[in-house]
């Protein structure tokens, strides 16, 4: 939690090896000398996750963008270099969709020209959802929010492959109106819906009312996430809270539409307390959610506050564009948190693993 490691009895000598690994994100350096019997301290620039595929290990990451959050911005805020951003078919390790949908709800839907990654339009992120196959592609999925749920673009098929591709190991993360993955479609445009997830006894319930605020801030839950303790004693290290326990949110950012989560099926990270309501902002399921905890290996994760809620996530703005800064707002730390907790191992009892973090702050090898 503090971006420190220590490594004891280390053999000594020349040419040491040093794996770093968290899931599927895995670099490999050599240590020139590793003097005996004292401490050899290591720079932060060589301790951190690959930020491309020349580095190390990187997931395989799908990102569809939204016309009301901007999650392909994060990335490259967690330092992921531009060249590993295209779109399908490319050889990059971040691949970038865009959902048309009939009635809006796109966000950046091209690169900019000149771009060190992709080039030219996004693939359309039905491509993505339609089937189980595509989804496999992926080691991680990303939905950024459409504003609305938008059913006309997530069919029945699209729903049983999103929770089958979750059900062999995928790891996804959906923003605010991407809830119809969990819920299923109910803001008009059909019935479809996942099972297991959705209904009476279902993964959560929800209200749907869309309800806008920035204060108070919302709280880290340290009672139900057995890595709450651990999450917030990072956000406090990094800069990400000033209060402890407490993420600030940006104008307009967080949002209500969930209204509680089932102890028994999810871990809720983080939630905002309305008069003494608390109401879940960022929550956890490990599935097959219906099948015994020791026989999971995937993870779904849902966050009801728009993370990157400091860019432009306008159709019109080609990527990078509307990325609007290159600083971590306190809610997007909050994420950086989930994002690399999200590709880490699912083991049993559900969240009792270490947490994976973002990149080290200072390091020393003992």
């Amino acid at each position: 939690t503090k971006g420190e490691f220590i490594l004891k009895d280390v053999p000594a000598g020349a040419n040491i090896p040093l794996v770093i690994s968290s899931g599927k994100w895995r670099r490999e350096l050599t240590i020139t000398n590793v003097a005996q019997c004292v401490t050899t301290d290591l720079p932060a620039t060589d301790t951190r996750l690959p930020k491309n595929a020349s580095e190390g290990h990187m997931p395989k990451i799908a990102i569809s963008t939204g016309s009301a959050d901007a999650l392909e911005c994060l990335v490259r805020k967690l330092g992921i270099d531009d060249a590993e951003m295209g779109t399908s078919g490319g050889g990059q390790r971040i691949h970038l969709y865009a959902d048309p949908g009939s009635g809006g709800g796109q966000g950046a839907n091209s690169f900019q020209g000149g771009f060190p990654g992709g080039n030219g339009n996004f693939a359309n992120s039905t491509s993505l959802w339609g089937t189980v196959d595509s989804l496999k592609n992926y080691d991680i999925v990303i939905l950024s929010c459409e504003g609305g749920q938008h059913p006309e673009t997530k069919p029945q098929t699209a729903m049983d492959a999103l929770k089958a591709y979750a059900d062999l190991g995928g790891r996804v993360f959906l923003s605010h109106w991407h809830n119809v993955w969990i819920e299923g479609s109910t803001q008009g445009g059909g019935n479809q819906a996942p099972a297991v997830w959705s209904g009476a006894n279902g993964i959560a319930t929800w209200n749907n009312n869309n309800t806008t605020f920035s204060t108070p801030p919302d709280t880290i839950d340290e009672t139900n996430n057995p890595k709450g303790t651990a999450f917030a004693d990072w956000m406090v290290n990094v800069g990400g809270s000033t209060v402890r326990t407490q993420i600030e949110i940006g104008n307009s950012t967080g949002k209500n539409t969930c209204e509680a989560v089932d102890n028994s099926k999810a871990e809720r990270w983080v939630f905002w307390n309305n008069g003494g309501r608390e109401y879940p902002q960022m929550f956890q399921f490990t599935t097959p959610n219906e099948a015994a905890a020791d026989q999971r290996c995937g993870k779904v994760v849902f966050s009801d506050m728009h993370v990157s809620g400091d860019s432009d996530s306008s159709p019109g703005t080609p990527f990078p564009g509307d990325c609007a800064s290159s600083a971590l707002t306190p809610q997007e730390k909050a994420l950086a948190f989930m994002f690399f907790d999200i590709a880490s191992c699912v083991g049993p009892p559900i969240g009792k693993a270490a947490p994976a973090v973002a990149a080290p702050l200072a390091s020393t090898l003992e």
